[in-house]
């Protein structure tokens, strides 16, 4: 009946890694997309002036509107990213198993293993030296 307490509690820690693993990543996606917007726009406010005084009419145009469509789409890319990771965060930690969940799985599990052997390794090495130290 003591297992039963103990797997619920590594359930919920796993959950809580995995949300906490979904937020700040998805988190860190919003925040480089409202960088980034903030950033052309800024460049733009400075840039533009410049371009009207020392250009033809037509050049700054261009170059304007380059710069406008590249920050825009920089940032709407950084933003569809950001919602599709907190989509595919959600998929994973509800258990629905979205694209690639069995990957992450396999690795998690693959270090799992590797972790339980390093332990055990560790208290035979424990013991045997605990033998040699009283024999």
């Amino acid at each position: 009946m003591q297992m039963q307490p103990r797997h619920d509690q590594q359930q919920l820690s796993r959950q809580v890694a995995k949300t906490t693993t979904a937020v700040t990543v998805g988190g860190s996606l919003m925040v480089l997309s409202g960088l980034t917007l903030a950033a052309t726009v800024i460049g733009l406010v400075i840039a533009t002036p410049l371009l009207v005084i020392f250009s033809p009419v037509l050049v700054p145009a261009v170059l304007t509107l380059g710069l406008i469509l590249g920050g825009f789409l920089a940032s709407c890319g950084f933003g569809a990213t950001a919602s599709f990771v907190f989509y595919w965060m959600y998929r994973y930690v509800t258990g629905k198993h979205p694209i690639g969940a069995t990957k992450i799985d396999y690795a998690r599990d693959k270090l799992a293993h590797a972790a339980h052997d390093v332990k055990e390794k560790a208290e035979q090495l424990g013991h045997q030296a605990g033998q040699q130290i009283k024999g």
